[in-house]
């Protein structure tokens, strides 16, 4: 029996493990990955103490600090939670934990188009990170979907591979800090193509086109490319607490006590992207995986 069960290695989980820790507790961290959203950036930048730092360095940087402090980790994906006497955590590889309180920070996923041709070739030019595939698409043309922040990040990712990227965007104008937009207008490689809206990807083995119709004109158009990168945000990875034990909003995140983090029910809390807190930004989750931590300590010191 542990006193804490942490599901989720990023900014967030991470955080509230080396908080949990130092607090005393007897806390075990499940994870699939260490990656996940900041994982995948290949550049921050507003990070307090680093000018510069992949998201791949930063994890690693946190995840050495959490090991340093004797964490005990579990690199298993989380399947079910439920609350008896106490907590039971379920994962796909069949192992069963129990535990007084639990945070859940396990991030989200990657949202898909759900377009036609999408499912059949991930994997075979189509990606949902650029930092993971990026170096397979050498001197290729490709098309970054979504304009916000993580499309543009991706553009620029893209540029030291391949010859040519577009930047479909559905709406009529780019939603991405300036800052990220003034480095792309510098890029002579990148296509911004405005209100588009993705149809279908085609291939035969791989990619070969993207089909979208331009919103303005309402004219089907395609593409000749040979890799589709979907970058059109995430959704809550909630889906294992789904039931009695939380409340959600219509997106799927979990609906938190913004001052303790904790949820519905008394013990459960959760923390960063997978919750209902108005701003994703690395610095935020790793913030309210502290304050889940600390929320969590006074819980279990009362009960």
């Amino acid at each position: 029996m542990y006193d804490l069960i942490i599901i989720g290695g990023g900014p967030a989980g991470i955080t509230a493990g080396i908080y949990a820790i130092r607090k005393k507790l007897n806390t075990l961290l499940v994870s699939k990955d260490f990656v996940g959203q900041a994982g995948e950036s290949s550049l921050i930048e507003n990070w307090p103490g680093e000018k510069q730092i992949s998201g791949a360095q930063l994890l690693l940087k946190m995840k050495n600090h959490l090991e340093s402090l004797g964490a005990e980790i579990k690199q298993e994906e989380v399947k079910n939670i439920e609350k008896k006497d106490c907590f039971i955590v379920e994962t796909s590889q069949g192992s069963r934990y129990q535990a007084k309180a639990v945070i859940v920070a396990s991030g989200a996923l990657p949202r898909t188009l759900g377009i036609k041709g999408e499912k059949e070739f991930i994997g075979r030019g189509v990606s949902y990170c650029a930092i993971c595939d990026a170096p397979f698409f050498n001197q290729k043309i490709v098309a970054v979907i979504g304009g916000g922040n993580s499309g543009l990040e991706t553009a620029l990712d893209l540029t030291k591979y391949a010859k040519k990227i577009y930047i479909l965007e559905f709406s009529s104008k780019i939603k991405a800090d300036e800052v990220l937009q003034e480095r792309i207008r510098k890029e002579t490689k990148i296509e911004i193509i405005l209100g588009a809206q993705a149809q279908e990807i085609r291939g035969d083995s791989f990619v070969k086109e993207l089909v979208y119709i331009d919103r303005k004109t309402k004219k089907e158009k395609t593409l000749q490319i040979d890799g589709v990168f979907v970058q059109i945000g995430r959704i809550p990875a909630s889906w294992f607490v789904k039931g009695e034990l939380v409340d959600l909003t219509p997106r799927g995140e979990i609906k938190i006590d913004l001052n303790t983090n904790q949820t519905k029910t008394p013990g459960l809390f959760a923390a960063g992207d997978v919750t209902s807190i108005l701003y994703k930004q690395i610095i935020i989750a790793a913030g309210e995986g502290a304050k889940a931590a600390l929320s969590c300590y006074s819980y279990l010191k009362q009960e």
